[in-house]
């Protein structure tokens, strides 16, 4: 098969339980947004910047690990089981610490008075670091529907309880009367408020661990110390690096509630949370195609054509990002609806936002060079340079200019890693990036949305018209310039 047409239908087999379970997670915002206030959303929002840093922590590289010395060592088990034991030990023992000191860490991160919180996300965390290693080898196997199926049962378990929980239970406890009154009070209790978010997580994620239980017990387990530690030492760059782009992608929400007034930081993360989810597409297919790529690319580096495809594939990458942020854009004021009335002040984040992700993927998709020559510490070092980035821009903004300080922010931090990354690559491993027509289409993506942002009729039909016309106009107009590449895709 042609490895850019193998490519896409891992990305959308792959992407299948991420596009949907982020869709309908996108749609859970206005039954958050609606039904909890910006303050209580905004609990949320910093609970899971927590939850990303540390599920980062607990992992430590290994998946990555995994893909790498599954390559290099004859016994793909050994190396498997080694990586399983090694991350089940770490999270047993974060599970521990977490819920002995739970009222202490519940008071310093701004959760006063709900201990139950931490224990609640540290089994979430620890067993969601767990089950990534199972996951990881589905990839590794190229067992997408298998990936995908347990993807989706868990992604429809929490959004179900979700649905249950907050559009069923509570307006039904609410009400005077109901035929379903007493079950609901057997099950429900209105003080737990936005918990039940996370009660959901944690069923959900309970249900995943024992979806995976065939690839985590039906096995002879070994665990090759002078193996692990081979692996340990390419992995900790990685965990470095995790742990900085952590702080690039999670950090402004943790900055938030404590950099700004006590009375208003709590309400003010939930709304830069919430208009955070409207450039969610974005994220949603630079994480789908990252869980495709990354083994891809391990598997082609070998082929002598592996840096013209790489080429090929960073061209389409930003094509279908740039129709992406377009699509968002030109229909964003409808898009806005999504998140409750009290949110939609901070919905200017969200070019903002797009742009810097779309910056970010550029960057993941540049970052197979030093994976592939075994150069991970430069990847600990460029997110290293974006957090330091990250850190400085937040401290100095947020006090000054509140969440739009923490978006613009995040722009710098991925541009500059963008960059500074090229310039790296070029030099350890060249790949020859057709710039000129990259170049070419993020400038005209932009340039299009700046002249929906000036030419406005008065009337909010006409203006979203026009607006997809702008849209179908750049879409006919990369087809022209890439058909004949296109149809070889074919």
């Amino acid at each position: 098969m042609n490895p850019l047409k193998k490519l896409a239908s891992q990305t959308a087999i792959y992407g299948l339980p991420t596009i949907v379970g982020r869709l309908l997670n996108y749609l859970l915002t206005p039954l958050f947004t609606y039904n909890f206030s910006t303050e209580e959303f905004g609990v949320v929002t910093s609970a899971y910047a927590y939850v990303s840093f540390l599920l980062v922590f607990l992992t430590y590289g290994m998946e990555t690990a995994l893909f790498k010395f599954s390559q290099s060592e004859n016994d793909k088990q050994k190396v498997y089981t080694t990586a399983l034991i090694s991350v089940f030990t770490t999270s047993v023992l974060f599970i521990i610490l977490a819920s002995a000191f739970s009222n202490s860490i519940s008071e310093s991160i701004k959760f006063t008075g709900h201990p139950e919180y931490v224990i609640w996300f540290a089994i979430i965390i620890a067993t969601d670091a767990l089950t990534s290693i199972p996951f990881a080898k589905l990839r590794e196997q190229g067992k997408a529907k298998r990936f995908a199926i347990v993807k989706v049962i868990n992604i429809a378990t929490y959004i179900g309880l979700n649905v249950f929980f907050i559009l069923f239970c509570k307006p039904v406890y609410e009400a005077e009367e109901s035929a379903y009154k007493d079950f609901v009070e057997a099950v429900y209790n209105p003080e737990i408020g936005v918990g039940y978010i996370f009660i959901s997580n944690l069923i959900a994620t309970l249900v995943t661990l024992l979806l995976l239980s065939p690839e985590i017990f039906r096995m002879r387990y070994v665990f090759d110390s002078p193996l692990w530690k081979r692996m340990m030492v390419y992995a900790l760059p990685l965990l470095i690096a995790g742990l900085a782009g952590m702080i690039n992608e999670t950090l402004d929400r943790v900055l938030l509630t404590y950099l700004l007034p006590e009375n208003e930081a709590m309400s003010q993360t939930g709304i830069y949370g919430a208009c955070y989810k409207v450039s969610i597409i974005m994220t949603i297919f630079i994480q789908t195609f990252r869980f495709a790529a990354e083994p891809f690319f391990f598997s082609q580096s070998k082929d002598k054509d592996s840096k013209a495809t790489n080429a090929a594939i960073m061209k389409y990458f930003v094509i279908i990002c740039s129709i992406i942020f377009l699509g968002t854009m030109m229909n964003i004021d409808w898009i806005k609806y999504f998140v409750g009335e009290d949110f939609r002040e901070g919905m200017g984040v969200v070019p903002i936002l797009l742009l810097a992700n779309l910056f970010l993927g550029v960057f993941i998709n540049q970052s197979i060079w030093y994976k592939l020559t075994g150069q991970t510490g430069y990847g600990a070092l460029l997110t290293i340079f974006g957090a330091i980035i990250t850190i400085t821009l937040n401290f100095y903004w947020i006090p000054r200019i509140g969440y739009m300080g923490s978006a613009w922010a995040t722009l710098i931090c991925y541009a500059s890693m963008m960059v500074v990354s090229y310039f790296l690559g070029n030099k350890h491993y060249p790949v020859n990036y057709d710039l000129k027509r990259i170049f070419a289409y993020l400038g005209l993506s932009l340039t299009l949305y700046f002249i929906s942002v000036f030419i406005k009729t008065g009337s909010g039909a006409i203006n979203l018209i026009l607006n997809n016309l702008l849209l179908i106009g750049f879409v006919l107009f990369t087809w022209k310039m890439e058909k004949t590449n296109f149809r070889k895709l074919a």
